[in-house]
């Protein structure tokens, strides 16, 4: 006698160790989305008599949202973009640039610095295509091109303010510095670059993405255009890099390259993701939560932080290659699918 097959595992559940696909329903695509914005909503209720915890709030989602664009570039494409401050940070000086120098309307300026992001963005993956750039190398070359940006701002001086900082006026007296709109801003942001992330999950490009993830030779075999694929991971995922920076410059009313650094802003998204989980949802969000957490229990740590995020981080992807969470995740599925075919023998 043997045991009947399992039928209690779910059609869309991926082997262990494979990107996963999303659900075929439209209510179970999404309703993890719906879930988490609707969570997030709340925490004004409990926040919004502090600034303070406001401002962590804030600048948490901010996070969360650079999150969900890298993990669109590297999640699911394996292109190591170490310039995710970089980006944001041409969104977030150009829009204000544009603003307050220029004179041009606030919005124009958005939409011009999220367009230079994007350019940038796609430039970048291109040539990591163009030089057929293995992840380390890439990560070489945006790392560079992160270092020529912080350098390029202490050496604009008249321009961009320097080691000072630049003020920003342009959004001052508007909802964008009331800090409980501002934060409802940010979640809508963080929102719409879920269902983004989502909608391309369930679109021939997410298929694309998938393949590359997990076996790019094998995609190349089936006749996935790598080279495209990659470009546009890193457009899209430029393109909400610059936006949330731009936004995030009017918010603040004050820049400096510290607000976008290297240090501050690429080892915690790192940290992030890694471990929330790689080329997942709500991973993203998940790590941005525990790490909100683990920051202001750190802070008195100082430049120590940095050192522990980045050993965090070597642990991470040396012990849990898809991050810590898929990992707890799918160890959880094995014991279940074990639970079960015991349950099937016979005694």
């Amino acid at each position: 006698m043997t045991a009947e097959p399992d039928t209690t595992v779910e059609p869309d559940a991926a082997p262990l160790g494979v990107s996963a696909r999303p659900p075929r329903s439209l209510t179970r695509s999404f309703w993890p989305i719906a879930a988490t914005g609707a969570a997030l909503a709340l925490a004004p209720l409990w926040l919004g008599d502090s600034r303070y915890l406001m401002r962590l709030a804030s600048d948490a989602l901010v996070f969360g949202a650079y999150a969900i664009a890298f993990n669109v570039i590297f999640g699911s494409t394996n292109q190591l973009f170490l310039c995710v401050g970089a980006l944001a940070g041409v969104g977030g000086y150009t829009s204000a640039i544009l603003a307050d120098r220029a004179k041009l309307p606030m919005a124009l300026g958005l939409v011009l610095a999220t367009a230079l992001a994007t350019a940038l963005g796609g430039f970048l993956s291109w040539v990591a295509v163009r030089r057929s750039l293995d992840v380390i190398f890439t990560g070489i070359v945006t790392l560079t091109f992160s270092l020529s940006f912080a350098n390029l701002l202490l050496g604009q001086r008249e321009l961009t303010g320097g080691e000072t900082g630049l003020v920003v006026s342009a959004g001052s007296g508007t909802f964008l510095q009331d800090r409980v709109a501002a934060y409802y801003l940010f979640l809508g942001m963080l929102v719409a670059f879920l269902v983004a992330f989502r909608a391309l999950q369930r679109s021939h490009v997410g298929w694309a993405f998938r393949a590359l993830r997990d076996n790019e030779v094998a995609a190349e075999l089936a006749g996935v255009d790598v080279a495209r694929y990659r470009v546009y991971a890193g457009l899209i995922g430029s393109a909400m890099l610059g936006i949330t920076g731009a936004v995030y410059a009017h918010s603040q009313g004050f820049i400096s390259p510290s607000t976008f650094d290297f240090g501050y802003v690429d080892v915690r998204v790192l940290v992030m993701l890694a471990f929330g989980g790689l080329g997942t949802l709500l991973g993203p969000v998940l790590g941005t939560v525990v790490f909100a957490a683990l920051d202001e229990v750190l802070v008195d740590f100082e430049q120590l932080r940095t050192v522990m995020y980045g050993l965090l981080i070597i642990g991470l992807f040396l012990g849990f290659k898809r991050g810590a969470v898929p990992a707890v995740i799918d160890f959880s599925r094995l014991l279940a699918r074990l639970a079960r075919s015991r349950v099937g023998r016979p005694s």
